[in-house]
C-alpha cells in the first residue's frame, strides 16, 4: 500500500478531530478502521479512494463537516496544538506504514460512546472492540 503525504497529513488531522481524547491504541484502532476502508474492495464506489479519500468523504468522519467545531483546526484555520497532533502523527505513520496489527479485526465503523445514543446501524452488525471511547463494527451494511 502507498500513501503520498497528503494522505498522511488528512489521516493525522481525522485522527484528531475524530479521537484526540484517546490513547495512542485508541488513535491507531481509529486509524485501522479507516485503513479497512481504504483496502475494501469497493473502496472506489463507496467510501473514496486513498486515505484522503476515504476521509474526507462527506457524512463518513464528521471532524471534516463544515458546519462542525474541529472544521476550523482540520482546514488549518486554527492550529492543533504540537503534543495532540505528535500522537496522531504516530498512530498514522504506525498504521500507514504497517507497523502495528489491526486491533478491530477489520472494523470499518465505530462509534464514540459519548454520544447520546448508538447509531441505529449497530443493530444485527458484529462488535469486534471497544477501546476508551470507542466502540467498534463490521459486517455493516
Amino acid at each position: 500500500m502507498t500513501s503520498n503525504q497528503k494522505d498522511r497529513d488528512i489521516l493525522v488531522r481525522t485522527l484528531w478531530g475524530e479521537a484526540r481524547g484517546e490513547s495512542l491504541a485508541g488513535q491507531i484502532a481509529v486509524a485501522w478502521t479507516i485503513r479497512n476502508r481504504v483496502n475494501d474492495g469497493n473502496a472506489k464506489s463507496w467510501w473514496g479512494e486513498g486515505y484522503a479519500g476515504v476521509c474526507q468523504k462527506p457524512y463518513q468522519f464528521s471532524c471534516w463537516n463544515k458546519n462542525d467545531p474541529n472544521y476550523a483546526y482540520l482546514s488549518g484555520a486554527k492550529q492543533i496544538p504540537f503534543r495532540e497532533l505528535a500522537q496522531a502523527r504516530i498512530a498514522a505513520d504506525q498504521v500507514i506504514d504497517g507497523k502495528v496489527p489491526d486491533p478491530t479485526a477489520g472494523a470499518t465503523h465505530y462509534y464514540a460512546t459519548t454520544m447520546p445514543k448508538p447509531p441505529a446501524w449497530v443493530k444485527g452488525v458484529t462488535q469486534t472492540l471497544a477501546l476508551g471511547y470507542h466502540v467498534f463494527f463490521k459486517d455493516v451494511p
